[in-house]
């Protein structure tokens, strides 16, 4: 996964002149030594507490981050379903804005949200998420089929009823693959907010550069690999649990 090695080289960048960071809050400094070593256990047993509150706070900005995302992007996709006109302008905005890099992005929001807010973190990784989502959106909208639409008008459903009754429930695999991709992309890039000082996983990754101890690095970056293998396993099982007409659909 790119996201942590592009914090990681950002991170060591800033910190090149200051030597030897003194670590996080609480953390003495390491003799050079236990630092020699890819993973020193002792330190990870030690420490095991704060591993797990910056895990459970990356879950937490991941899942304001994804929330966030589907809040702006399902109306975005409804109105560009509604208004084909505006599907390609949609598109194409969201497109430009996931191309901005994430680090340019957090400058670029400073002046607006702050420089080393929670804001600033949220509405980055929200941005990222919009492309994906709304893309699948509408191709999950747009891939029920008219028989199915003039079916569900013969049963009596119109506008909303249609919409919320029939499509999305068609809809729901493509969704749930959208998720699923922001979700994992988003556990990646909310390591940025240990640029921030936003806590997170991101905390570990800097807290490893700054003192040059691979130790935190290495459990900050395997805590996210592992976080989006074990998110996207769920997301998948919740896709296949709501959607059980598509799994019968494939071929044995």
């Amino acid at each position: 996964m790119p996201f942590p090695l592009l914090v990681a080289s950002s991170v060591a960048v800033a910190n090149a002149a200051s030597g030897l960071g003194a670590g996080r809050a609480g953390t003495a400094p390491l003799a050079a030594n236990d630092s020699n070593s890819l993973i020193w256990w002792h330190y990870v047993r030690e420490h095991l507490d704060e591993f797990g509150s910056d895990l459970l706070r990356h879950m937490e900005l991941t899942g304001i981050a994804v929330g966030g995302g589907l809040l702006v992007s399902i109306p975005l996709a409804l109105l560009a379903r509604r208004y084909r006109a505006l599907s390609a302008p949609i598109l194409a905005a969201s497109g430009v804005l996931y191309t901005i890099p994430s680090i340019a992005l957090l400058y670029l929001l400073g002046p607006v949200t702050g420089f080393t807010t929670l804001l600033t973190v949220e509405v980055a990784l929200i941005t990222y998420t919009l492309l994906i989502l709304i893309r699948n959106i509408l191709t999950g909208l747009e891939s029920v089929s008219e028989d199915v639409r003039e079916a569900a008008r013969g049963m009596g459903y119109t506008g909303a009823g249609m919409l919320w009754k029939v499509e999305v429930p068609l809809a729901l695999p493509s969704i749930v693959a959208g998720i699923r991709i922001a979700t994992v992309t988003t556990i990646g890039l909310a390591t940025l907010a240990g640029l921030l000082s936003q806590g997170g996983l991101g905390e570990l990754i800097k807290d490893g550069i700054d003192r040059r101890f691979a130790t935190p690095l290495m459990v900050g970056s395997l805590l996210a690999i592992g976080l989006a293998i074990g998110a996207d396993l769920l997301l998948l099982g919740a896709q296949r649990l709501v959607s059980p007409w598509a799994r019968a659909k494939q071929p044995a």
